[in-house]
């Protein structure tokens, strides 16, 4: 056949032009973004609103602020991430709180620690035990457990407050290095610990997997039911780190002292970005969770709002922050 009486070829077809990202779309597709562009936003309107929101004394305030709700909330972060949920880290706050100010009346500052933190995760091991091998709703578990916590807690101290603490206990939240206060440091490296074992770990990924189909998980032969109960654990001993940093910072502690922490603790996971179906979320995202979560509250301080008006304001930010999950969530399915 002549060359000249070959059919003629079309063109190849030209690429593909790749979508363009939307802010939106951006949004909804990097919690981190998503949150430092909600923290810059929260600090802008505080900042306009009160002329004492954005001075050196108040952003190191906060930031001693954040180290109580940020420990909980890590801890939080890790039962969520498998689709569970943890009601008895405010109560296991005070009730350790109350176990290491007992220990520090006949032990040195590390025995009464080990002693504190040994209380905490052996409450979390029980929430997880029962929840794992009991199947038995994780709310029902950790709402029994808040109750014997805040029991527990008046049984110890007789209903009072111990004060009597040792000076030494106040260096963990008086001290600063370059500035900056030593208890937001340890926040920080907790955090970096924790970030590192989600994203390098093969623990990290079971958790992820367990909150996003536990079944198959259990089928390709991860570690689920021993997963499950370590990410209770380790919600127990966070609480009780809590406890230690809330006792150094105040030099006393009360039975009471962690009543209402769960909620910002949830509040700040949600915010961050985790999904409570479990299987999304970022431990980063909580940390930008618990910056906007401390924000908040400075500012309804700094505005002299009641407290009582407070937990509004939270209960309001907490069903926002679920419905706004819900449709990014949405806009991800369509991209």
């Amino acid at each position: 056949m002549k060359a000249d009486s070959l059919p003629p070829t079309s063109p190849p077809p030209l690429p593909a032009a790749k979508p363009r990202r939307t802010f939106v779309g951006l949004l909804a597709s990097n919690i981190e973004i998503r949150m430092i562009f909600v923290i810059l936003i929260v600090m802008l309107v505080l900042s306009l609103v009160s002329p004492y929101f954005f001075t050196v004394k108040n952003l190191l305030n906060m930031a001693d602020q954040s180290v109580i709700v940020g420990m909980i909330s890590l801890g939080e972060t890790l039962v969520i991430l498998i689709g569970g949920i943890d009601l008895s880290v405010g109560s296991l706050v005070g009730m350790t709180g109350i176990v290491l100010g007992l220990a520090m009346r006949h032990m040195g500052l590390a025995e009464s620690f080990v002693l504190c933190l040994g209380a905490g995760a052996l409450a979390g091991l029980t929430n997880g035990l029962v929840i794992t091998y009991g199947r038995i709703a994780p709310f029902v578990v950790t709402l029994g457990m808040m109750s014997i916590g805040a029991s527990l807690a008046y049984v110890l101290s007789g209903a009072n407050s111990i004060s009597d603490l040792p000076p030494g206990l106040g260096t963990l939240s008086a001290d600063t290095v370059i500035g900056i206060p030593l208890d937001f440091w340890c926040l920080l490296i907790a955090y970096a610990v924790c970030y590192w074992f989600l994203t390098s770990t093969k623990g990290g990924r079971t958790l992820y997997a367990l909150g996003s189909n536990r079944e198959a998980a259990r089928v390709v032969g991860l570690r689920v039911a021993a997963w499950s109960v370590i990410a209770y654990v380790v919600s127990g001993l966070m609480s009780s780190v809590a406890a230690i940093f809330l006792a150094s910072r105040i030099l006393s502690i009360d039975p009471i002292g962690g009543q209402g922490l769960e909620l910002d603790a949830i509040a700040a996971v949600v915010i961050g970005g985790a999904s409570l179906f479990g299987g999304r979320g970022s431990i980063i995202g909580t940390l930008l969770g618990v910056f906007v979560m401390v924000f908040i509250r400075n500012g309804l301080n700094l505005l002299n709002v009641s407290p009582y008006w407070q937990g509004t304001a939270i209960g309001s930010i907490i069903i926002i922050a679920v419905l706004a999950e819900r449709l990014l969530s949405g806009t991800r399915r369509r991209a």
